[in-house]
């Protein structure tokens, strides 16, 4: 009995040994994959997208199946081998004449012209030496793979930008919601001090009253953008390609954003830099050597090609096997295109329109593009004016606060001076912030007008 008690016990330690190994590299393996940490920074945001997001990965899967369509048209560059066998039983076997020999005059005498049964097996290999359509897929297959690259970077760029300005909004209403606490945490000490007075007699029940107006209706403000906060983070997370249910925040430093604003609006706008315009130089390229392929197509097609034939044939099946009448052969096969119904002639003329038509794509994409940064530039230029002055005015308005809080509590001011100034030092923080986040979107538009965002 101890025995058994002992071997029992050693099985059950065993079980839940191998449980706890099991649930710990399922848990090992849930860490592993979703390594998004809890605080993220812009650079970490892009990184996640670049690398997360559904449409980057059908990207890279187009370029994929690119690779391997590429690699499928080519394989008929290689030889082609292949091995046919059959078998066949005759119900009724065909029947050969054969004229009488001992008697010109009488009629043939029928012959069978093969065994009831009959088998054989042929291997052929062929070798295209010279093929239009292989040589147009050879010429093809760079730009091809190119044009599947470039589609890849104009989904990384969007993204990025996407994820760029969704993250500064997302920043912008985190401010806000800062400027907002610290706007009720005053507005509650001035409740606290208008209260004190009243009680005190020195002041009537308005000046509370208004500053207990003005507290609720701030409050409600940050209720309000506290909820507008949680859309701006599931469009920050859906431009990330984090599941709905991930919990998120965001990590920034006001000041470091403050130092990248600028950026050279001097810059020459170089058309090329654009990738939007070197997919579409590929595309002219693939059109070209499709123009090509039509144009030479009515040349022939070359290949060489061997068999090595087997045939089997006795009436009887048992016996199907016992002799064998082999045959091969080399030879050389050209197939010459001689009319095809103009169909040649019609592509060709088909193709050289789409070239056409791509180069009006060409002037088209240019003067968007041109349309774009000047859009662009524009805007980068009136909001970093505009954030000069927005600047300038909160260390106005926070003086002119201060000042007239000072002169409410000596009595000089009344107290509707200060709730107007500051309803004014409000109003100049939070249009700084909204100017500031605008100017870091604009760089990020601008940036892409120029075609300078690099992707790593």
């Amino acid at each position: 009995m101890l025995a058994n008690e002992h071997f029992f016990n050693k099985i059950r330690k065993g079980l839940l040994l191998s449980l706890f190994l099991g649930v710990s590299g399922f848990l090992f393996a849930q860490t592993g994959h979703d390594t998004l940490p809890s605080s993220l920074t812009l650079s970490q945001c892009r990184t996640y997208a670049l690398t997360n997001h559904s449409l980057i990965k059908q990207s890279l899967l187009d370029e994929e199946i690119t690779r391997r369509d590429i690699r499928i048209a080519l394989s008929g560059w290689y030889p082609q081998l292949e091995f046919d066998a059959n078998m066949q039983h005759y119900f009724q076997v065909p029947q050969a004449s054969y004229p009488n020999l001992l008697n010109p005059s009488a009629s043939a005498i029928p012959f069978p012209a093969n065994a009831n049964n009959t088998s054989g097996g042929v291997f052929s290999a062929s070798q295209t030496l010279y093929s239009n359509n292989l040589l147009y897929a050879a010429r093809t297959s760079r730009e091809q793979h190119n044009q599947a690259s470039e589609n890849t970077v104009i989904s990384k760029i969007n993204i990025y930008v996407d994820v760029t300005k969704a993250f500064f909004d997302v920043l912008l209403t985190e401010e806000q919601l800062n400027v907002l606490s610290e706007d009720i945490l005053r507005l509650q000490r001035n409740y606290k001090d208008a209260y004190s007075l009243y009680k005190n007699g020195l002041t009537d029940k308005i000046d509370y009253q208004r500053t207990e107006i003005s507290l609720s209706n701030m409050q409600a403000q940050k209720r309000s953008t506290e909820e507008s906060l949680k859309a701006k983070y599931a469009v920050l997370k859906q431009f990330m390609g984090v599941v709905p249910g991930k919990q998120l925040t965001v990590s920034f430093d006001s000041s470091k954003y403050e130092n990248e604003i600028l950026i050279d609006t001097t810059s020459f706008l170089d058309y090329s830099k654009r990738i939007e315009y070197q997919l579409l130089q590929t595309k002219l390229k693939l059109q070209n050597s499709q123009i090509s392929y039509y144009n030479w197509s009515f040349l022939p097609t070359f290949s060489a090609f061997y068999e090595n034939s087997s045939a089997y044939s006795n009436d009887q099946f048992s016996a199907l096997f016992n002799k064998n009448n082999p045959t091969s052969l080399f030879g050389l096969k050209l197939t010459l295109p001689l009319f095809q119904g103009m169909n040649r002639i019609e592509n060709l003329n088909k193709a050289k329109l789409q070239f056409h038509r791509l180069e009006l794509g060409i002037d088209f994409l240019k003067s968007l593009i041109n349309t774009e940064y000047t859009q662009a530039l524009s805007g980068y230029t009136s909001n970093l004016n505009e954030l000069k002055i927005a600047k300038n005015n909160i260390s106005l308005a926070r003086n002119i606060f201060n000042t007239v809080k000072l002169q409410y509590t000596k009595g000089i001011k009344a107290y509707l001076e200060v709730i107007v100034s500051e309803t004014d030092l409000r109003t100049a923080e939070l249009n700084y912030l909204n100017i500031l986040f605008r100017v870091l979107s604009s760089k990020v538009d601008l940036e892409k007008a120029l075609g300078i965002i690099k992707i790593d």
